[in-house]
């Protein structure tokens, strides 16, 4: 195993609020959206990141 393997999301599912939520607490470290969704997933990678504090965070 590699346990410093990063994991993500890409596509309109990325961008996707609710899902960037779970994406962060399940632990992926990231996501890729189209442009005009950065904005609302940066919001949400913040808001999680404050509700849903993580050990795996650089």
């Amino acid at each position: 195993t590699k346990p410093n393997l990063k994991m993500g999301v890409c596509g309109e599912h990325g961008g996707d609020p609710e899902s960037i939520d779970f994406f962060h607490r399940v632990g992926l470290t990231y996501v890729s959206c189209s442009p005009f969704r950065v904005p609302v997933a940066r919001l949400e990678a913040g808001r999680a990141a404050i509700f849903y504090p993580s050990s795996q965070e650089d």
